[in-house]
């Protein structure tokens, strides 16, 4: 073991400390948290969208149907009309049945007429909700997609970054024996990032506890010779 050695393993945890912060950048970039709500957003305008379309559609088929109701009374009016005033019929007892039913068939119509008025304004009603839903959702969904293209962009550049800090990781690991570099990996493991750390005074930089002054005296004395290891947290210090 040497002092050389020794700081090339300082360098390599300093170089999986910048590899950390750039992981955590990327898990936590700000724009995660806008594209959830944006896309809890949407889904909730969806569903609103569905029910209302749902509601919609049904309004429409009663719409439809009271209109082929009032058009087939209004074809009977017709024909009954017709035959009325055609003079086949010259009974004034039959006349007067034909022209009640023709009365009677065109207040039905223009009943079922009234009804399918009430029923279109409930569906344009409708429809201007869902337009409204609908043209929401295609604002949150470009919002989405905008958050989704700067994530695409932020996270290329940190997977840039953590490439360069890989590639320098590994050439300064290349020059640390490797059992000391599994027992550093081992203990960085166990720290939750720490395995390495500068010894300043008596002072852990991982853990910033101090350690008893003789024993601060004896790892610089040492030098390097033999590893040692900061009584509070177990990181290897670097005199």
């Amino acid at each position: 073991m040497s002092a050389d050695e020794l700081e090339a393993l300082l360098l390599v945890q300093e170089h999986d400390t910048a590899r950390d912060r750039l992981r955590h950048r990327r898990a936590s970039l700000p724009e995660r948290v806008e594209l959830e709500a944006r896309s809890t957003e949407l889904r909730a305008l969806e569903t609103q969208a569905r029910e209302i379309r749902g509601r919609r559609d049904a309004v429409l088929a009663d719409e439809r149907r009271l209109d082929d109701e009032a058009r087939t009374l209004g074809a009977r009016a017709d024909e009954a009309d017709a035959k009325l005033y055609s003079g086949t019929v010259s009974s004034p007892r039959e006349l007067q049945a034909m022209q009640a039913d023709v009365e009677m068939l065109r207040r039905q119509r223009s009943d079922l007429e009234d009804q399918e008025l009430e029923v279109m304004e409930e569906r344009e009603a409708l429809d201007a909700q869902l337009a409204t839903l609908e043209g929401d959702s295609a604002v949150t969904a470009a919002e989405a997609e905008r958050l989704r293209a700067g994530i695409a962009d932020a996270e290329g550049e940190i997977d840039e970054e953590l490439a360069k800090e890989d590639t320098a990781r590994a050439q300064q690991a290349a020059a640390v024996p490797a059992t000391l570099l599994a027992d550093y990996e081992r203990r960085r493991a166990q720290n939750r990032g720490a395995g390495a750390a500068r010894l300043v005074g008596t002072s852990c930089t991982a853990c910033h506890l101090s350690i008893p002054s003789t024993e601060a005296e004896r790892i610089r004395r040492d030098a390097g010779a033999v590893v040692a290891y900061c009584d509070n947290c177990g990181a290897i210090l670097v005199p």
